[in-house]
């Protein structure tokens, strides 16, 4: 710059934006073939709409070609998501010189935190460094719910003593609500809290009518076993909890907001920089602490009481109108007027085998009550008769019983 500024453009390749367009294109023509033939496939947990992944990765694509955009996230995270600029920073936008086809910005004069061995060589201290920077990373995600979509390390680099942001073409953002969620999650792992795992799960996102609560808890369950005997939270790994929870979601037909997979995959990602940086540092142990902090500072006593002495009080208006109800109940129970429905779950495989049972031994007893009776008018003078002097009708039913009978041992024994 005229003023000595030390800057980086980034420059807009000629006709990209057209050619992307273009292969968008022919990407939803092939994607609406294949959403056809999965439409005719019977195995529905293995249908995927690729239509709506090709459009939603559309979308993000056309927002990275717009530079502004990924200005706009640059100035925000500035803004919002760096305290301290002597402990952690990210360039600055040079926005006369920033247009949708050009992006400007303050040069970065360093190199990846991926040079561990750099770092000890000029004296700093990586668990440092770490330290900082996945606390920044916290930071983004629990208090503002911005954050890096793909803090790799070529994203983090090493500046004048201080790790610096760059490269905001990828943002996630998620809401309060959201961290809600995951705070839920991770937290009824530490308190061992099945019906709260569940509950969180089925928050994440839009249920379907072949969600089944009773089977998903039966899945979280053996989910939850694993993680029953870890009494030490370094051992836990963050990025393959959440997956192993998005995975079960989606296993059970509920639709997870794209927010959640690019928070998942970015975890995943700044835990492999800071296990390479600094495997001191456990992002699990991290991020539990600051959210056993954060339930500390929302919690409010006058208003849990409050809640606590109307839950007391709605309790026992309940409880004193029982004896009326129970009365009513026993009363309209006598007089005919009250139906009693059972359902049972679980038990559908049971129920089949037996239903199945019962109908081949109807089947056999049938069979041989027309044998013994076709044998028993083979001595009765009934017209017409076969060739051999026997009754036709006797003949007929004998055949028929043998036919029913050989087709009902065939049955049971293939169902064996």
């Amino acid at each position: 710059m005229k003023d000595g500024t030390r800057v980086v453009t980034k420059v807009q390749r000629p006709l990209i934006a057209d050619m992307m367009r273009e292969d968008f294109v022919l990407l939803k023509k092939l994607a609406t073939i294949v959403n056809t033939v999965n439409e005719a496939n019977e195995d529905s947990e293995q249908m995927i709409d690729l239509l709506s992944v090709i459009e939603e990765l559309e979308k993000v694509e056309e927002e990275e070609l717009d530079f502004r955009v990924e200005a706009e996230n640059t100035r925000f995270f500035k803004e919002n998501c760096i305290g301290d600029e002597e402990k952690i920073t990210c360039p600055t936008v040079i926005d006369e010189l920033t247009t949708e086809r050009l992006f400007t910005m303050t040069f970065v004069d360093g190199y990846s935190i991926s040079k561990r061995d750099r770092l000890i060589d000029e004296d700093y201290d990586p668990v440092q460094i770490g330290s900082v920077i996945l606390d920044n990373y916290l930071h983004q995600v629990l208090d503002v719910g911005t954050f890096h979509g793909d803090p790799h390390q070529g994203n983090i680099m090493f500046s004048h003593g201080k790790p610096v942001w760059i490269d905001f073409g990828m943002i996630g953002r998620i809401s309060d609500a959201d961290v809600n969620i995951i705070q839920s999650l991770i937290l009824s792992l530490i308190e061992r809290d099945l019906d709260k795992l569940v509950n969180a799960i089925m928050s994440m996102g839009a249920t379907g009518p072949q969600t089944n609560r009773s089977k998903l808890i039966e899945d979280a369950d053996v989910m939850f076993d694993k993680y029953m005997n870890v009494t030490n939270l370094d051992e836990l790994d963050l990025s393959a909890l959440l997956t192993e929870v998005t995975d079960l979601a989606s296993k059970h037909h509920i639709t997870i907001p794209g927010k959640y997979t690019m928070l998942v995959r970015s975890i995943a990602t700044i835990e492999g920089v800071i296990e390479q940086l600094c495997p001191e540092l456990n992002l699990f142990q991290q991020i539990t602490d600051r959210l056993l902090e954060r339930v500390r500072q929302n919690f409010n006593v006058e208003q849990e009481l409050l809640s606590a002495g109307k839950d007391v009080l709605d309790l026992g208006k309940k409880a004193s109108r029982m004896p009326g109800m129970a009365y009513d109940a026993m009363n309209n129970l006598v007089k005919g007027r009250t139906k009693v429905n059972f359902e049972l779950t679980g038990y559908e495989e049971i129920l089949r085998s037996l239903n199945a049972t019962v109908r081949n031994v109807v089947l056999a007893l049938f069979a041989c009550v027309l044998f013994f009776g076709s044998c028993i008018l083979t001595t009765a003078d009934i017209q017409p008769k076969t060739p051999d002097g026997q009754p036709l009708i006797a003949a007929v039913g004998m055949m028929f019983a043998i036919a029913l009978g050989i087709y009902t041992i065939k049955h049971m024994t293939k169902k064996k």
